[in-house]
């Protein structure tokens, strides 16, 4: 029976992305939809799919290699019209299991004077958290450095006293060790892929970037009349507007009034970016990631809800794309829907702000000459003190409570 190449589909513009994880082996037996490996960028994973039922005859890649679009994966024969396929159990990717390595000699550090070896990816991620990489042990194929080696390396800098030079670390205490067990009954749970993958990256962001946050509120009653209309205009069968769009389209006219805010800090300069692509915090099984909605200065709140609604769901199945969580310039975490009155968010690096939204709630509120009951919005901006200052942060928010007060203002 004749054979053909499976191939990396569509993966947008990304290159040179790395394999994690060989999901099968030759021999095995696949439907239609099974994943056959995963690979993983910077920010998000994907799978590579079967297109069709069948046998693996030879896999073309292993764990470690660097793929593009198009690059053959493995060999499929398929199966022929009237067999039925039995696929055996694939070692299906979990958000609890541990990034496979390439078989390797024991680790070992880089001796002094060489280059590491390490890829693109990897060398991005070393200078993003602040590490040297000829202080890396590494325990890839011929003392290749991947990516646990750099999470690692910084997962223990961050529990040991710092002994270089005063000022130049956090000099923090070492890590406390602890037998939780003595005290009574305890269960263990493996961190979840993006845990593992985002705690150094929260770390660093709130190490390394002075947060401040601005603490304010929206009066919303009159959005939220707006919002029940038109939902209740679109029927059962319509899309159903959450606060979050219209929050987006409101944020908007905020960062093009203070385009500052809307930007990133690249070495001496500051990059203002003229493009309005928003990521949002989704809640998932396996912890929190951002989606990034692009261009919602283009969109309709109906599209941007749409949008919103498609990449939660794929939050929340881990089916985000490779380019799904890249390229966002401002950031919103929304905890409305579960609860509180404030909270300081992390700001999502390289970016220099993010919006922090918690349960709106009825108040009274003056108006002149009576108290009236009015639906407030808590707000919570978290941002770089190198770039923005307090008046600004407050400039920011005041406008952006103006807007959501009258979404009509979008329009100037």
């Amino acid at each position: 029976m004749s054979t053909f190449e499976v191939k990396v589909p569509n993966i947008g513009d990304f290159h040179g992305i790395p394999v994690i994880e060989i999901l099968v082996k030759a021999g095995d037996l696949v439907r239609t939809g099974d994943a056959l490996l995963t690979l993983e960028s910077e920010k998000s994973t994907m799978d590579v799919p079967s297109p069709a039922d069948g046998r693996v005859l030879e896999l073309r890649v292993k764990v470690g290699d660097k793929v593009n679009e198009g690059t053959v994966v493995l060999l499929l024969e398929p199966a022929a019209a009237s067999k039925q396929v039995q696929p055996v159990p694939q070692a299906v990717s979990t958000p609890v299991a541990q990034v496979p390595s390439v078989p390797s000699a024991p680790p070992r550090a880089t001796e002094q004077g060489s280059k590491p070896l390490a890829s693109p990816l990897i060398r991005k991620l070393a200078r993003e958290l602040g590490v040297d990489l000829t202080r890396v042990t590494s325990s890839g194929p011929r003392g290749r450095l991947l990516r646990q080696d750099i999470l690692s390396h910084v997962k223990g800098a961050m529990s040991t006293v710092g002994t270089d030079k005063p000022g130049t670390t956090l000099d923090l205490p070492a890590w406390p060790v602890v037998d939780f067990a003595k005290f009574g009954p305890v269960e263990r749970l493996a961190l979840t892929r993006i845990q593992r993958l985002s705690g150094p990256a929260l770390a660093r962001n709130w190490v390394r970037i002075p947060h401040v946050t601005q603490f304010d509120e929206a009066d919303i009653t009159d959005l939220e009349c707006f919002r029940v209309d038109v939902n209740r205009e679109a029927g059962s069968t319509g899309l159903k507007l959450s606060l979050l769009p219209l929050v987006m389209k409101a944020c908007v006219a905020a960062l093009k009034k203070f385009p500052t805010v809307n930007s990133s800090l690249d070495g001496g300069e500051l990059v203002l970016k003229r493009y309005c692509h928003i990521g949002f915090a989704a809640d998932t099984p396996q912890g929190l990631v951002v989606p990034v909605v692009r261009d919602v200065d283009r969109k309709g709140v109906r599209e941007i809800g749409r949008e919103l609604g498609e990449l939660a769901s794929k939050a929340r199945e881990g089916k985000l794309g490779l380019g799904d969580s890249v390229g966002g310039s401002f950031s919103i975490s929304s905890l409305g829907g579960i609860g509180g009155t404030a909270f300081t968010p992390i700001i999502n690096a390289p970016e220099v702000a993010i919006l922090g939204l918690s349960r709106s709630a009825q108040k009274p509120v003056w108006q002149g000459d009576c108290f009236v009951p009015r639906l407030m919005l808590p707000l919570s901006f978290s941002y770089d003190h190198r770039v923005i200052d307090g008046a600004l942060a407050a400039r920011f928010t005041t406008y952006l409570a103006q807007v959501l007060g009258d979404l009509r203002r979008v329009l100037l």
